[in-house]
């Protein structure tokens, strides 16, 4: 049964509470679409593509962790910006985003489906005085050396990650952040971990994991943010009961 927009919008509110974020973009409804919402997709990013196969779908809403509006950016709607909101606006489709907000919900966020899916559990965040920083580490549940946790990635993320071997034989303390989070791996040191995960990887970050005797993994930016909208996705739609499609726009980075 359809719910109305305005609904939609009070549920992700409450549920992933944006006004505790300071963000490098709005949370929350980035266009505004129809009144009335019976399929809601979600997705990584706000992409052509994702539109594209969301309207082909017959979606009324979008939900994306990467959406539009970011600091920083040039402001004029022209180019792919233009494509975009055109597509949206034309076919009455309300987009909303969440990026930090989704990152760091305990249950339903990034960081902890991430952690989930590959058998971390979570015990503290890297840096509790900034929510800014989404980090958090724990223990795996079945300890294993760096090459075995590689391999439980690939199975898991299907993808292969870059993997920066370190001294621990046994890795039994991670930490982990979705996305860029690379320069996080200071922090994942200072905690303690044997190992580092996150999406991306910098030059220096290889000599730092190197020095330091961490183990290191960049298993993907899209590869490691597909799982908090999603299960987003499943809470509204037990709690809504309006349908809810996930599409994946494959990205390699």
């Amino acid at each position: 049964m359809p719910v109305s927009l305005a609904e939609l919008n009070s549920a992700l509110n409450e549920l992933l509470k944006p006004h505790e974020f300071r963000d490098y973009c709005p949370n929350g409804l980035q266009v505004e679409g129809r009144d009335e919402i019976r399929l809601l997709v979600t997705g990584v990013t706000a992409s052509q593509a994702l539109i594209d196969a969301a309207l082909e779908q017959g979606a009324d809403a979008i939900l994306v962790h990467h959406g539009y509006f970011w600091k920083g950016e040039d402001p004029v709607v022209t180019g792919i910006r233009r494509n975009r909101l055109k597509t949206l606006l034309e076919n009455d489709i309300s987009l909303f985003a969440y990026h930090l907000p989704l990152d760091a919900h305990p249950e339903l966020g990034n960081n902890a489906q991430l952690g989930l899916n590959l058998g971390f559990q979570t015990e503290g965040d890297l840096d509790p005085l900034h929510k800014s920083r989404v980090g958090v580490w724990g223990s795996l549940d079945e300890p294993c050396n760096g090459q075995e946790l590689s391999r439980r990635i690939t199975d898991s993320l299907d993808r292969t990650p870059l993997h920066i071997s370190g001294k621990a034989e046994t890795i039994q303390r991670i930490a982990w952040c979705t996305g860029s989070a690379q320069s996080y791996i200071e922090m994942a040191f200072e905690a303690g971990a044997d190992a580092y995960l996150t999406g991306e990887v910098s030059e220096q970050t290889v000599h730092f994991a190197r020095e330091t005797g961490m183990h290191f993994f960049a298993a993907g930016h899209h590869a490691t943010e597909r799982y908090g909208v999603q299960a987003v996705g499943r809470h509204l739609e037990k709690e809504l009961c309006i349908e809810h499609q996930f599409i994946d726009i494959d990205n390699p980075v």
